[in-house]
């Protein structure tokens, strides 16, 4: 009985010396990653460190070290000197996403500079608070909220003029000679980026100035109706278009290209994801897409998608050559990432970023500037020759 007392007494000593010794070293392990991670950190960041605290030590006043942070974190995102790539805060985080949505907080006007640096109305959209509070065409703003715009400088003075949703701009505008003083409450509006005409031989027109949220049910709506009309041709214009987001540009694409993958991204690990679909259904009318110099990303991809799979002609000039794709997201000590993680390419063709897209017919711009509003054959050559392609 003693023995085997005795026995069970040195196994447990045995399992507890076991499990000490497991502890100690997964403890040892522990610090040994702490340690390896602080030196790591501390060769990676130490020069920083080193800034803070003679800046905190002599600084006039008393640093605020929140928005130092937000600085430092927006120069680590620089220093990598890639220009998709950037450090949100959270206001700027917040008016990334209404832009992408495809609304707008403003008053609802078209503006340009004057020659002394006012804003000049060009015009007012039906329905919006500039209309309700009675700004017209042609009026010039001077001041916003009691500040000269020449003297607040003319970007500044949009911002301003933009502002927070809900909230009530004091505007100073001077009409035929006349001051008025207007209160401007604004609100968030739908931004049109898609929208056409008929031209004449029943030629579907149909303009697409970015991808946003709202950008496939615009572009949706207007393809419908030339349907209906009996078209026999499309000239899709993306001159101009900076690009943005793949999602809808892969809901305009599906209607016109055939079934099956039709772009994909290449990750740094050399893995690749599937970024368009098309299912069966296929569009068979000719078609020609307008580029220029300015047509990027998204937009790229687009005109890349249907020349690739033989549904469409380029008309214009060689794009501009960004093949590349940002993600953003929100980061857990607040603000938000944008940072460009891949490649992207159709299936059928190779990446084009830094180098461009080379239409099939090669046609200069005109000399003068192109209103997408109201397309002019006569005075846009390349739109001219996008037509006369249709109808050959």
């Amino acid at each position: 009985m003693k023995q085997e007392l005795k026995k069970q007494v040195v196994q447990i000593q045995k399992r507890t010396l076991v499990l000490l010794l497991c502890v100690v070293f997964v403890l040892v392990v522990f610090c040994g990653v702490t340690v390896y991670r602080n030196i790591r950190i501390s060769k990676t960041y130490g020069e920083l460190d080193e800034l803070a605290s003679v800046v905190e030590e002599n600084y006039y006043v008393d640093v605020d070290k929140h928005a130092v942070l937000q600085g430092a974190m927006k120069g680590y995102v620089a220093g990598l000197n890639d220009p998709y790539s950037q450090y949100m805060t959270d206001e700027e985080y917040e008016s990334f996403l209404t832009e992408e949505s495809g609304q707008m907080v403003g008053i609802g006007v078209t503006v340009t500079m004057t020659d002394d640096g006012y804003i000049l109305v060009n015009a007012v959209n039906e329905g919006s608070p500039a209309e309700e509070a009675g700004v017209m065409e042609e009026d010039i703003i001077q001041q916003v909220d009691g500040a000269d715009v020449a003297e607040m400088g003319y970007e500044a003075a949009i911002d301003a003029v933009k502002g927070k949703e809900n909230t009530t701009v004091k505007l100073q505008i001077l009409r035929q000679g006349d001051l008025v003083e207007l209160d401007v409450k604004r609100k968030s509006m739908d931004v049109t980026t898609a929208q056409g005409t008929i031209l004449e031989d029943q030629i579907g027109y149909i303009r697409i100035s970015a991808f946003k949220e709202n950008t496939p049910e615009q572009f949706m709506k207007v393809y419908q109706q030339m349907l209906d009309n009996g078209i026999k041709g499309f000239v899709f214009d993306v001159r101009d278009n900076g690009g943005g987001l793949v999602d809808s540009l892969e809901k305009i694409l599906d209607p016109l290209l055939p079934e099956g993958d039709i772009a994909v991204a290449t990750y740094r690990d050399g893995t690749t994801q599937t970024l368009v679909k098309s299912d069966a259904e296929e569009s068979d009318l000719p078609m020609v897409v307008l580029v220029n110099e300015n047509t990027a990303s998204a937009a790229e991809l687009f005109a890349a998608s249907l020349q690739d799979f033989n549904k469409a002609k380029l008309v214009g000039v060689t794009t501009f050559g960004k093949g590349i794709m940002q993600v953003t997201s929100s980061m857990p000590s607040g603000g938000a990432l944008t940072l460009t993680v891949a490649t992207y390419q159709t299936t059928r063709g190779n990446c084009y970023h830094k180098i461009g897209i080379n239409p099939d017919k090669q046609v200069q711009a005109g000399e003068e500037a192109i209103d997408y509003e109201n397309p002019d054959v006569l005075n846009d050559p390349q739109l001219s020759a996008a037509i006369q392609l249709l109808q050959e």
